[in-house]
């Protein structure tokens, strides 16, 4: 090696180090989440759905490096008239679940196996109606996380939250209180099995956040949420004035995978 390109070798070696500690302290990007929910009533509209999303929709999505992908059925199925299927999908980015149609279109093989769902007819669709909710995750959870459970998905709880505020600045203050105030943490702390947290940005009870969190059965469930309303970091917390009045309203949905879910 010449005197001369021994500095340049080690100058080199300096911006390697440089940027290496730069990208390795980068905080991971923010995903972007879409929660379709098909409402449907028969046992005919429900093996369609079933077929299509197990052998159409997640293969293409798969294809196209979606992964993770989160099929549930609510528990209340059995005696409700209007019957609710969920579908959790997470995304890079907003453009790569705006390219998501036009990738289906040209996949073959998905038109093929769902070709039942795709073509159906008016007077006998799949479903009575499709509601979309798109979400973008929390800074301090951007990326969704699959459940380590042990029990068969038959007998899972995937507990889906719905906060909704009185105003935008109570919902970032309850946003607030998830990340700065570490409510994220105390869950963590006691082993929800949270799937996601995400601000609602598309959605028809706007301002709201969602979450979902995960348990080996009701049982468990129960003991968990015991746990937390007694913990001391949450008595603290929820009590802070700087936190009151921040939510006004919440829906709770449990829900049970499928089999062909992902997760």
């Amino acid at each position: 090696m010449t005197a001369i390109s021994k500095p340049l070798f080690c100058m080199l070696i300096l911006v390697m180090l440089i940027f290496v500690s730069w990208t390795s302290g980068k905080k991971p990007a923010r995903e972007y989440y879409q929660i379709t929910i098909y409402h449907f009533s028969s046992v005919e509209q429900e093996k369609v759905l079933d077929n299509y999303l197990q052998n159409a929709l997640l293969p293409a999505l798969h294809r196209i490096q979606i992964n993770n992908v989160g099929v549930f059925k609510a528990w209340s199925n059995d005696t409700a008239s209007a019957k609710l299927l969920y579908m959790f999908l997470p995304v890079k980015s907003l453009d790569m679940l705006t390219r998501i149609p036009d990738k289906l279109k040209k996949d073959n093989s998905y038109n093929i196996a769902g070709a039942d769902y795709i073509n159906a007819t008016h007077n006998n669709p799949p479903y009575l109606r499709i509601e979309t909710i798109i979400l973008r995750a929390f800074p301090l959870a951007p990326q969704m996380q699959t459940p380590a459970l042990q029990s068969s998905k038959k007998e899972r709880v995937y507990e889906l939250r719905s906060y909704e505020s009185a105003t935008e600045k109570k919902f970032e203050n309850k946003v607030e209180m998830f990340n700065a105030g570490d409510e994220i943490g105390l869950f963590k702390r006691l082993n929800f099995n949270a799937i996601f947290y995400a601000s609602v940005i598309v959605g028809s009870k706007m301002p709201n956040l969602m979450y979902m969190t995960s348990f080996e059965n009701r049982t468990d469930r129960d003991e968990h949420w015991k746990t937390f309303v007694n913990d001391p970091y949450w008595k603290k917390l929820s009590s802070m004035p700087e936190y009151q009045n921040n939510v006004s309203h919440i829906d709770i949905t449990f829900l049970h995978p499928v089999e062909y879910s992902d997760f």
